[in-house]
């Protein structure tokens, strides 16, 4: 059993990486100490070729992980991450989310102009890719939030939504998250390699 725990993110996830490509196990057992980890183990190992289930025992999460059939190329998700075009894709452009407000001065206006930048993404259209939302960020894709269902319909339209995983663990509203993956940093740096265009609110 591969221990990850007491491992900051996204170390259980590049642990878990780096076991699957150096002995191509057709089984894997993983122990984190936090959900947040668990479904960001889990997520990857499902990308792996992989069918994923994860157990509780005393406080901790076991991701029990069995090859589905055979091992895909490494980074088959995104194959593209292999040999990155020169300053990303200009196709792809990701949005950057790091708080609730926009700005500073004042938090009734910065959490107002939140609100309509949010609304006014989907006049991206197919260029817009991929949302991350760190830190204050991923308490827009909770329940309660103003802008969830926004949220949501972009996420219908084919964007990818990415909401930290830490963050939402460190705030305790992970099981409030009702949109997006929960993701790791790993994923964010590779998003930010990948993408053409990036735009921080």
């Amino acid at each position: 059993m591969l221990d990850c725990r007491k491992m900051a993110c996204p170390q259980p996830v590049i642990q878990t990486k780096n076991l699957v490509e150096a002995e191509s196990p057709n089984s894997v057992e993983v122990m984190v100490d936090n959900k947040a980890a668990s479904e960001n183990v889990s997520r990857y190992l499902g990308t792996q070729g992989f069918s994923a289930e994860v157990s509780e025992k005393d406080g901790d999460f076991v991701v029990t992980g069995k090859r589905d059939g055979e091992a895909p190329m490494p980074e088959a998700k995104d194959q593209e991450q292999s040999a990155p075009a020169v300053g990303g894709d200009m196709t792809k452009q990701l949005v950057f989310i790091r708080s609730e407000c926009i700005g500073s001065g004042d938090d009734k206006l910065g959490r107002g102009l939140m609100k309509n930048f949010i609304l006014t993404l989907k006049e991206m259209g197919p260029d817009l890719w991929r949302v991350i939302f760190l830190n204050g960020g991923v308490k827009l894709c909770c329940q309660g939030s103003e802008v969830l269902e926004a949220i949501q319909e972009l996420e219908k339209s084919g964007v990818h939504i990415l909401v930290c995983g830490t963050c939402l663990d460190f705030f305790g509203i992970l099981e409030e998250k009702r949109v997006g993956e929960t993701t790791n940093m790993l994923d964010v740096v590779t998003s930010l390699q990948l993408a053409g265009k990036v735009i921080t609110a």
